[in-house]
């Protein structure tokens, strides 16, 4: 099976640490982006995995092409050229401090991209599936028109396709997100979101769920599931549900509709390393069992799991294996030693 996932490749730079911003002389740097900490979640499933981007040809652009290759993900089909990679600032939260993100993304190689530079029909050649996700049209140029032929092109030749709506405030409005990803979701197989970004992308939202004060009615959410498949024509729908008691301790569940019957994942309580990447590692958990045929509450399981471990790796990627998810998602919660 091979997926395929569009999208940016940015530097994530950040302080060691709980430091702030304006404590340091110095920052960590890695890489990161919600479709490439997919793609690397899936080749370290042992999926045949292809990240699509545009990275400039300098020394920056390059590390960030190695960084993919680490894991096994192929580059092949990575446009080269423009002038900068795009940058977000992460400084880590704690307690009641919520951490903080700043985008420096404006002028990258991708958000000047136009759709010239992907030949839709020869990266999607013996492909299974193409994810994407609501960042990457919110980073506005030709990127909207962009990421819509890309979906059209997917489903003429049979891919299924997904999408993780991504809602990012920094970058567009709720009204500007409607407009795009209403086009966008037509060609949209499989719908995944968080507690928010149904709501803040399309309106549509759980009765009695208060997210900031971390009540959520999980019932609810069935109704969301059923709304955004009846009105956007989404066969499956998948919502993942964080009941955030503070910055380092979050519970974590999610809902799958498969088109007709409703799936709960198990509740996992979280002290968080590091939480970016969360949302992208569910994805990739649902995506591998999906593909390999899993039922409703088996795939949701396991995208959870995958999840809930990401919490526990710093950096945007989730560099756990098939047998840690497994293990997990069949129950074992305990954080034994294993030796």
């Amino acid at each position: 099976m091979k997926v395929v996932t569009f999208g940016e490749l940015l530097l994530r730079l950040e302080p060691e640490g709980y430091y702030r911003f304006v404590q340091v002389d110095r920052m960590t740097s890695t890489f990161g982006g919600a479709e490439a900490n997919v793609a690397i979640s899936l080749a370290n499933f042992g999926v045949d995995s292809t990240y699509v981007t545009k990275l400039p040809a300098h020394e920056i652009g390059q590390a960030g092409v190695n960084a993919l290759r680490r894991f096994g993900v192929d580059t092949s089909k990575i446009i080269r050229g423009g002038k900068r990679v795009g940058i977000y600032y992460n400084e880590r939260g704690a307690s009641q401090r919520p951490s903080k993100c700043i985008y420096d993304r404006a002028g990258s190689a991708i958000a000047e991209s136009s759709p010239e530079d992907f030949n839709w029909s020869e990266i999607f050649a013996g492909a299974d599936w193409f994810h994407i996700t609501g960042v990457t049209p919110a980073l506005g140029g030709n990127l909207p028109a962009i990421c819509e032929e890309a979906c059209i092109q997917a489903k003429k030749l049979g891919l299924t396709v997904s999408c993780d709506l991504n809602y990012r405030s920094k970058l567009w409005t709720k009204e500007e997100a409607k407009e795009t990803m209403s086009r966008i979701c037509k060609h949209v197989d499989i719908c995944i979101s968080n507690e928010e970004d149904a709501r803040d992308v399309f309106g549509i939202e759980a009765d009695d769920s208060d997210i900031i004060n971390g009540k959520l009615n999980k019932e609810g959410y069935k109704k969301v599931a059923l709304k955004l498949s009846q009105i956007y024509g989404f066969k499956k729908v998948a919502i993942t549900l964080r009941t955030s008691i503070n910055a380092n301790h979050n519970k974590w569940a999610a809902l799958f509709f498969d088109g007709k019957d409703y799936f709960f994942s198990r509740e996992y309580d979280m002290v968080i390393v590091d939480r970016l990447g969360g949302g992208d590692s569910f994805c990739a958990g649902l995506i591998y069992s999906l593909l390999n045929g899993e039922d409703g509450q088996r795939a949701v399981e396991f995208a959870s799991a995958a999840s809930c471990l990401k919490h526990t790796i710093e950096g945007d990627f989730n560099m756990v294996s098939l047998a840690e998810v497994e293990r997990l998602a069949h129950g074992d919660t305990s954080g034994r030693i294993i030796r």
